[in-house]
């Protein structure tokens, strides 16, 4: 049995431990609020920008549709973009993703896809790089940014665009976790190219509308501004995501903290009223035989 000194330092440890873990959850309570505001506001914007390409994309077809739109004709070449956490203590917010992610490169694998994978997030890159080494293609860590505007998601696409224009991928596929509420953050796989219509986002007014100049070059300069988009949109769900699941986990890694003190506080108190009792016993024991 542990010494009374050893449960005193255990109980001061586990004090301490609960004071970081509650620290930490009033501080992702207070970025959830300002990442939950910037993921719904980036949304009407996407949905608008969507129901436009889906109003020029009625108009368009045969060989002068954009590429980003029709694709390659293929699909025997695949991107997966990995969008997760830089940052841990977030309870399973980054393996969800990732295991999302990890069954569909693997079932693309396995009917013999070349498949190239874009990690997002320092996490994304530690927990796919042991199984998928030679199959990353390029890293970004975003740690170093404390808000994320469309300067931080373009790069990504432009490395999405590099690769589609050279011919070296057919399909583009996003995973992320699309925030819904505090305890509700479900990973979700979204197709870049081609590019989904969704002819739902384009409400028919009757109307009929000339373009100019033509929709075809209209959608050239859209199509990748809505790749940027459309990458921002999950980077910002993403974040609000990590700092609801961040609040959890250190909201129960709080109370875990507060039954263990509970339960040695107990021990501890116990352990030193039998010694007490001991040591009377002793002292009467000892008087008695005077």
């Amino acid at each position: 049995m542990a010494s009374l000194k050893e449960m005193r330092n255990r109980i001061a440890s586990v004090k301490a431990t609960q004071k970081i873990t509650k620290a930490m959850q009033m501080v992702a309570a207070a970025k959830l609020r300002r990442s939950q505001d910037a993921a719904e506001a980036a949304r009407p914007y996407a949905r608008r920008l969507a129901s436009v390409i889906a109003n020029l994309a009625a108009g368009v077809s045969g060989d002068g549709a954009p590429a980003l739109l029709t694709g390659t004709g293929r699909d025997d070449r695949h991107l997966v973009i990995v969008a997760a956490a830089d940052r841990g203590l977030a309870g399973g917010f980054t393996s969800s993703i990732v295991r999302a992610a990890r069954q569909h490169i693997d079932g693309l694998i396995a009917q013999g896809k070349d498949v190239k994978i874009v990690c997002v997030g320092k996490k994304s890159t530690v927990q796919l790089r042991r199984l998928y080494a030679d199959r990353i293609v390029e890293n970004f860590d975003l740690s170093a940014y404390r808000q994320f505007t469309l300067s931080v998601a373009q790069p990504i696409a432009d490395v999405v665009t590099r690769l589609y224009e050279a011919g070296d991928i057919d399909v583009v596929t996003l995973f992320y976790s699309r925030f819904k509420s505090v305890v509700t953050q479900t990973p979700t796989a979204l197709q870049l190219i081609p590019a989904v219509v969704d002819g739902g986002a384009a409400p028919s007014t009757g109307a009929v509308y000339e373009y100019e100049p033509s929709e075809e070059a209209i959608l050239e300069t859209l199509l990748p501004r809505n790749l940027t988009v459309q990458i921002l949109s999950a980077l910002l769900d993403n974040m609000a995501g990590f700092y609801a699941s961040q609040m959890t986990a250190m909201d129960n890694a709080t109370r875990n903290a507060g039954d263990m003190i509970k339960r040695y506080t107990l021990e501890y108190n116990r352990s030193r009223q039998a010694q007490i009792t001991k040591e009377l016993i002793e002292i009467i024991s000892g008087a008695e035989a005077v």
